[in-house]
């Protein structure tokens, strides 16, 4: 993360994105797949890390092999066309963004970091119990511990999306976006930028 200065003068955290070029590598429509959708190839990779089929589908829509393919649902595929870039001009500053990124790994957890549990007594009764998550079901009925008790486990490294964050600005010339606040995910992880569902 950074911080910029805007016009009016307030300075604003924000976090820097690269945009990698986006090619368009298939179009689905209703007529064939059942649904409008666009398939888009992120970056680049080298041929020799390509498998046969996927250096088929590229080459079939002359693209040069990406590293990561995402299919996007859109309302009319009129607009794009196999091979085409999609740029940053389908942004505009000041806009309302979410970002979708795998969030940061922590390895295993106990369930008061895991799931923001109350720590117990530091004192006054209670010798080693500090961190315990307490009492995790009844006695004889049900004797069993309910499917998806909250405990202790594997923490992060999962899809997170972050709702409605602001485009701050857009760098056209360095393919960046300046988005306030924090996007999920580690440093130079990939993340999906789109326009705000409920925004």
């Amino acid at each position: 993360m950074t911080r910029i200065i805007s016009d009016d003068g307030r300075v604003l955290p924000v976090t820097v994105i690269h945009v990698a070029p986006n090619k368009v590598t298939q179009i689905k429509d209703i007529a064939t797949d059942g649904y409008c959708a666009v398939q888009v190839a992120c970056g680049e990779r080298r041929p020799q890390r390509v498998t046969s089929a996927l250096a088929g589908h590229f080459r079939k829509s002359g693209v040069v092999p990406g590293r990561l393919l995402r299919e996007f649902r859109v309302e009319d595929t009129g607009a794009y066309s196999s091979g085409s870039e999609i740029g940053l001009d389908v942004f505009t500053a000041g806009q309302k963004v979410d970002v979708t990124g795998t969030s940061k790994g922590k390895g295993f957890a106990g369930a008061i970091k895991r799931h923001n549990f109350r720590s117990n007594r530091a004192s006054h009764g209670n010798s080693r119990a500090h961190n315990a998550p307490g009492s995790i079901g009844c006695r004889q009925t049900p004797g069993r511990v309910f499917k998806g008790k909250k405990m202790a486990g594997h923490l992060g490294d999962e899809q997170v999306t972050t709702l409605n964050l602001e485009l701050v600005r857009i760098d056209e010339a360095r393919h960046l976006l300046m988005i306030k606040g924090a996007v999920p995910g580690a440093r130079d992880g990939d993340v999906i930028v789109r326009p705000a569902v409920r925004g």
